[in-house]
């Protein structure tokens, strides 16, 4: 596992993070580590828009099946 050194952090910043990592019944090291490893795992609007156009090339579904769909389901809510 890698290790991150921050410096710099203004003093009203640690003690926020403190607190938080308090109230949530965790360290200080494990609040941030979940912090960074969820920041980590979310995707960005790029990323999303990436995976989401690798997504549509592998598909075989048309601009037209989408509306013939939407179509469909508003048909049957009438």
């Amino acid at each position: 596992m890698a290790s991150i050194h921050i410096r710099d952090i203004s003093d009203d910043a640690v003690t926020t993070l403190k607190v938080r990592a308090a109230r949530a019944g965790q360290s200080l090291q494990a609040y941030l580590r979940h912090v960074l490893e969820t920041e980590a795992e979310a995707l960005t609007p790029e990323e999303a828009a990436d995976r989401a156009r690798t997504i549509a090339e592998r598909s075989s579904v048309t601009a037209d099946d989408v509306v013939q769909a939407i179509a469909d389901m508003r048909e049957a809510r009438a």
